[in-house]
């Protein structure tokens, strides 16, 4: 088993490790720790059957259903299909989901702590996963804007990136935002936090995920969204995973930055998804907005 750290900011990788090697205390040790205190782990080229990838995330926490049936796995209801690829000449999956910088669910009152991608067909080309960490994030903020954040809270919504769907139609703009505030209502987080395992501040919160800060105006809004883009959007504070066959990405949802970079045309992708709750946290679909 190798281990290593991939940046000074985000990630550890750990390679030449199979299944049996994972069950093995010392060894899941080093994941967790990886991921805890590093947020973000890559384990390289292990193969895994869907029962042992839920198998792997149920020793994190709880693998939840995804919300959407017809993206689940056949077999697996916790597993979601994020693929580009046909069968039948129907889509598999989800063709098309995170190409955009966010944090995993931050729109929900209660995000899944942890999420667990394996690779199995996957370009080296292209449909790469982009990393930031918010608390590198936070480090980088100018000492005013600190100060300015510091107890604020931050609302968070999904509505940037819904699409209208067929029962829509015909809603008049207003009609259609009323009934996005009903099915998806907004929740209020803190807009710096302290990471439970590291002790590190972060921010919480971007862009497509946020309406606004409480108490700012929309020029102060605007402002600390393109703030927040600059720093997120540096390349020098990127990670950018190019993803080999049979990776396993796993990372904290509240701080680890992401984003999926688009597949060239005519390149089939494959990933299997799962979102992970707390051990003790009630079991429920998590609800991920498809774009």
């Amino acid at each position: 088993m190798q281990v290593k750290q991939i940046t000074p900011f985000i990630g550890v990788e750990i390679s030449g490790v199979g299944y049996e090697d994972l069950e093995r205390p010392e060894v899941w040790q080093e994941v967790v720790n990886g991921v805890q205190l590093h947020e973000l782990v890559v384990v390289r080229g292990i193969e895994l059957t869907p029962q042992q990838q839920i198998e792997l995330a149920g020793r994190l926490g709880r693998p939840v259903p995804f919300v959407i049936s017809k993206y689940r796995h056949p077999e697996f209801e916790e597993i979601m299909i994020s693929s580009n690829e046909l069968k039948d000449g129907k889509p598999i999956g989800v063709a098309r989901v995170g190409n955009f910088w966010h944090q995993d669910s931050s729109f929900t009152a209660a995000p899944p702590p942890y999420t667990m991608l394996h690779g199995l067909n996957v370009p080296s080309t292209s449909g790469h996963t982009k990393f930031a960490n918010a608390a590198d994030v936070y480090d980088r903020l100018p000492e005013e804007w600190k100060a300015r954040l510091a107890d604020r809270i931050g609302v968070h919504t999904v509505a940037k990136r819904l699409r209208i769907r067929p029962e829509h139609v015909g809603l008049s703009v207003a009609e259609f935002k009323a009934v996005i505030d009903i099915e998806h209502p907004k929740v209020e987080h803190p807009l710096i936090c302290k990471d439970e395992f590291t002790g590190r501040e972060y921010v919480y919160g971007s862009r497509e995920y946020m309406d606004s800060v409480v108490g700012f105006d929309l020029n102060e809004n605007e402002e600390f969204f393109a703030l927040l883009d600059s720093l997120i959007h540096d390349e020098e504070h990127v990670y950018t995973h190019v993803w080999t066959p049979n990776d396993l990405v796993i990372w904290k949802t509240r701080t680890a930055y992401h984003v999926a970079t688009e597949v060239e045309p005519g390149v089939g992708r494959t990933v299997y998804r799962v979102s992970i709750e707390t051990a003790d946290a009630e079991v429920g679909p998590v609800e991920e907005k498809v774009q």
